[in-house]
């Protein structure tokens, strides 16, 4: 995939939606009632790399306070949605060491993931911070969890919505009507090419989260030191 192509086309449907009133609101961002959970391993960005992204959405919140913005506690990369949220699931349906074991044996050995976070692209629903991979390592991870997982016979839902192949970061989802259209987008324009940082990935952390992986609903199962 071209990463810098895709985050490009990616911005420009999804402004032009965004501009014209087709954006999507989640309706279940603050619903007492949703019960969707799943698996994932992800990896999260350093402090200085999220000061600036706070830095943003500070930005955005005055124009805008009542779209739900990302504390640092939940900002994310995700490797591989390993069972992907639905209603119902719980932990006691699966051996969690079985899922410690298959991940430790497909990262690749003595590397580190190295990721570039570089301008805010966009989709219908919410604003990303783009992500992109300075080697190969994250797309070696994901392969070898591709095949150990498919091989398994253990629960999982990999590839099922859609095949990850990118690196990015949500930072923004849209819960009500944009009340200062022209100044929010002003300020994602400003931030389309900025630089938010450079940093080496020291963890993978295999959770049990919800969909919008809460601190308070995410339990971290195992934590895999990197490097």
């Amino acid at each position: 995939m071209n990463l810098p192509e895709h985050y490009d086309t990616l911005y420009s449907t999804s402004i032009e939606k965004i501009r014209s009133g087709q954006y999507q609101l989640d309706p279940l961002l603050d619903s007492d009632t949703d019960n969707r959970l799943g698996i994932t391993l992800l990896l999260r960005p350093d402090s200085q790399t999220k000061q600036q992204i706070q830095a943003f959405l500070g930005e955005l919140k005055a124009i805008d306070p009542a779209q739900y913005y990302y504390p640092n506690s939940d900002i994310h990369i995700t490797v591989m949605s390993i069972i992907s949220c639905y209603s119902g699931f719980e932990l006691g349906q699966i051996a969690v060491p079985k899922y410690v074991e298959l991940v430790r044996r497909s990262i690749p050995a003595m590397r580190e993931i190295r990721i570039s976070f570089k301008g805010i692209t966009a989709s219908p629903s919410c604003v990303l911070v783009q992500g992109f991979m300075l080697d190969d390592t994250l797309n070696e991870l994901r392969e070898n969890l591709r095949l150990n997982f498919k091989n398994s016979g253990l629960e999982q839902s990999i590839d099922k919505r859609y095949a990850i192949q990118t690196a990015h970061a949500t930072v923004v989802r849209f819960r009500s009507e944009i009340s200062n259209m022209e100044g929010f987008l002003q300020v994602l324009e400003k931030y389309r090419n900025h630089d938010f940082g450079t940093f080496t990935a020291d963890a993978l952390e295999l959770v049990y989260n919800d969909w919008y992986q809460r601190k308070e609903h995410v339990q971290v199962l195992h934590r895999f030191r990197l490097g």
